[in-house]
């Protein structure tokens, strides 16, 4: 049985199974946000239907339920990454708020006026705009690391790059425009040598392959929750302890003190010290089981039904006239980056939908990205574990139908 042709785990996700302008959702755009499985959809109701109460803060029932809740997805994460200890897993709102609150904590409190930051040129804007407002702020330089044109890190390049001066270099696991799966291991041992830390955006990479972050012996780590089967509001930073003990507090409020007077305040041990306020509870429980829904399948077997379709999408698309791909990384996640000549990558967009099949077109927050590929936008395919070969072909059909419409 191929799992490309009968998919077990599509069954699993409610919004998978419907039909758009009257034909059967294709659902493209797991890159932008993955659909979600009915088990976290239960979950998150049965907190809001019938244990809801706050965290951290009650002796009765409920509140003491939603906290062994709450408290158990860090659990979950940490041997998901295989943190060395539960307190360096912080909740955000998502990788954006964890870059965010790197920027400020640690970029902001520790670099010095001509210090540099590493950036890659197919960074994210969330991997860029932070580190501008810190640098332009501290007077530093930020630095761009290229890539080639099939969208790879050139290392060689990278390696120049990298002298004392260098104090932080921040990189994205996986790309969200190329699929290009970075070698950051390597990397980060290259900067250690200099003395620099190193940020990895995992966004990307968490559902789709494993994130080990000791065996990376990365310094800091941020993904999201809506991009592994999670709910939208909740993501992870992980951190060496000795750098989040360092740090000051993100944000000041309830839940990350220890005494406030009007005098002095001191505030909470880790993880809470980076936690003010009170947090998205249903968000961070849902995500605890969407944990639980990964190890139930196995990141493997996630990663083998997603390269399967890869090859198969990337065969299919290729034999289409005038249609280039975006990407052709040696090492590539389930993205497919295209566009046809003479056609915007927007009325392709808008034609396909007609014909159920959703893919994400623009810039993908990747601007300077697109700019070196000498495009304004291309459209993507985004594939994860409930997509199937039905998915591609449908893809396959609806872009021929955008061609001969624009031919005729």
């Amino acid at each position: 049985m191929s799992l490309i042709t009968d998919n077990p785990y599509r069954k699993d996700f409610p919004v998978a199974d419907q039909v758009i302008n009257g034909k059967r959702l294709a659902y493209l755009d797991s890159a932008a946000t993955t659909l979600k499985p009915k088990i976290v959809i239960d979950e998150m109701d049965r907190y809001y239907r019938s244990e809801t109460s706050n965290v951290h803060r009650g002796l009765y029932w409920l509140s003491e339920n939603a906290t062994t809740k709450f408290e158990s997805t860090r659990d979950k994460v940490a041997s998901l990454i295989n943190s060395p200890d539960r307190k360096q897993v912080i909740f955000t709102k998502g990788t954006t708020e964890s870059i965010n609150l790197v920027a400020q904590c640690y970029a902001r409190a520790f670099l010095k006026e001509g210090d540099e930051i590493l950036l890659s040129q197919m960074e994210h804007h969330s991997n860029i705009v932070p580190w501008q407002m810190v640098a332009e702020e501290k007077k530093l330089t930020i630095k761009v690391i290229p890539i080639n044109p099939e969208g790879e890190i050139l290392q060689d390049q990278y390696a120049k790059l990298l002298t004392p001066k260098v104090k932080l270099v921040s990189v994205v696991y996986v790309s969200n425009a190329l699929g290009t799966i970075n070698p950051v291991k390597a990397m980060i041992k290259k900067a250690h040598a200099v003395g620099a830390k190193v940020f990895i955006d995992a966004a990307q990479a968490i559902a789709h392959k494993k994130v080990d972050v000791q065996d990376l012996d990365v310094d800091f780590l941020a993904f999201s929750g809506h991009k592994m089967f999670g709910p939208t509001g909740v993501g992870v930073l992980y951190a060496k302890e000795e750098l989040l003990n360092m740090m000051p507090p993100y944000q000041g409020g309830g839940d990350m003190i220890d005494v406030v007077s009007f005098e002095k305040t001191t505030y909470s041990n880790l993880p809470h010290k980076f936690e003010a306020g009170t947090p998205s509870i249903s968000a961070v429980i849902g995500l605890g089981t969407a944990v639980d829904y990964i190890n139930q399948i196995g990141i493997d077997k996630i990663k083998q039904i997603e390269d399967e379709l890869l090859e198969y999408g990337t065969k299919k698309l290729s034999t289409i006239p005038g249609l280039k791909i975006y990407g052709t990384a040696e090492k590539k996640a389930s993205v497919i980056s295209f566009g046809i000549d003479g056609i915007h990558p927007h009325d392709i967009a808008s034609l396909i939908d007609k014909e159920g099949v959703a893919i994400r077109t623009g810039h993908h927050c990747a601007q300077p990205l697109m700019k070196f590929l000498c495009v304004p936008a291309t459209c993507r395919a985004s594939l994860s574990l409930y997509n199937n070969q039905e998915d591609i072909d449908q893809l396959y059909k609806a872009i021929l139908k955008v061609k001969t419409f624009f031919e005729s």
